[in-house]
């Protein structure tokens, strides 16, 4: 049977999209569905912890989102905007720019005195392949230089950049955070460890494909973003460890299922590995590792809406965020959060 785009399409009104982060971060709202009995509730997230029990481990995405928004300049002075996307070597990465036409190859861009960069090429989406030239590190310069790019679906300013990082942030690469471990806070990650809950940290970058919409009406045309992942054997361990034992794997957003998935083999066992990722989960899957979820509420029709709906069914996930709605809950990046069961 063909999967439609179309099949996950709900209707979201403009005012429900968040465009400020809760505070404190674990006093947004979680709905947690039950996947055995079809049932919801309606909870505070840092109610998340009754929901856990000792033995369970949670996945978490310890990558941090890069400064990766540049205002550059030609050397005749028109203005660019540029957006970092994937580091291919050390000064070469993969960007988007705006406007498209003034960055032909060979054209160079100008930062400010510390940053600037040349275009190498043209990928056939239409992405540049540039090389940056700086003194020093350009981890530093960029700190200096670049701001953190929001969805573009948030109008406002973020008054704290720090708030579109998860507080387990460690390890520079996203153009966007892995937003359902926005609402953790060290407290509340103290109080799950105490608890008996391991956590284990894997890494994936996540890209702006993430924001991209999927442009074909059949599903299985759909080509898939790539992102870099990182499981270590400690992380591999842990979960290995809760597999044998029966004890449950709960992925906090979906960037940690993406990764968990790529790697696990068909008995559900993780292997530690590194590479690029263009997993493409959508119902029906069978899930190899991952037991329960916790995410925001996804864009219609995006691919993360599809990953959540392979967890249960599409029209039950459609169920659960038509309550959503209803409920007066808030979406997408800084809104609130789910629990799937």
């Amino acid at each position: 049977m063909e999967l439609k785009k179309s099949d996950f399409w709900y209707d979201l009104p403009e005012e429900r999209i968040a465009q400020t982060p809760a505070e404190p971060r674990d006093s947004s709202r979680l709905l947690v569905y039950h996947r055995d009995t079809k049932t919801i509730e309606h909870k505070i997230f840092r109610d998340v912890i009754d929901y856990l029990k000792a033995g369970d481990v949670l996945v978490v995405n310890r990558t941090r989102v890069l400064p990766a928004r540049l205002y550059a300049h030609t050397l005749h002075g028109g203005a660019v905007e540029v957006l970092l996307l994937k580091r291919l070597s050390l000064d070469t990465w993969e960007v988007l720019v705006r406007p498209g036409k003034k960055c032909r190859p060979g054209v160079r861009l100008v930062i400010n005195e510390e940053l600037s960069l040349e275009v190498l090429s043209v990928t056939d989406s239409g992405e540049r392949i540039v090389k940056f030239a700086y003194e020093g590190t350009f981890e530093d310069v960029l700190s200096r230089v670049g701001t953190v790019p929001l969805p573009p679906y948030i109008h406002e300013k973020l008054a704290d950049p720090e708030r579109y990082q998860t507080v387990y942030a460690r390890e520079n690469g996203s153009a966007a955070a892995p937003t359902a471990g926005l609402h953790f806070t060290p407290e509340l990650l103290g109080r799950i460890r105490e608890k008996g809950v391991e956590i284990a940290e894997v890494l994936l970058h996540v890209g702006l494909g993430t924001f991209r919409p999927v442009k074909e009406e059949n599903v299985l045309d759909h080509k898939m973003h790539s992102e870099y992942y990182e499981v270590s054997e400690e992380a591999a361990d842990i979960v290995n460890r809760a597999k044998r034992e029966g004890r449950r794997v709960i992925c906090v957003g979906t960037t940690s299922v993406r990764t968990v998935e790529t790697v696990a083999d068909e008995r559900g066992f993780l292997h530690p590995c590194k590479g690029n990722t263009e997993i493409f989960i959508y119902p029906p899957y069978r899930f190899k590792c991952v037991d329960a979820l916790i995410t925001n509420f996804h864009l219609p029709e995006s691919t993360l809406l599809m990953l959540v709906s392979a967890l249960c069914s599409r029209e039950e996930m459609l169920e659960a965020y038509r309550v959503a709605v209803g409920e007066g809950y808030r979406f997408f990046s800084f809104g609130d959060a789910m629990l799937v069961l």
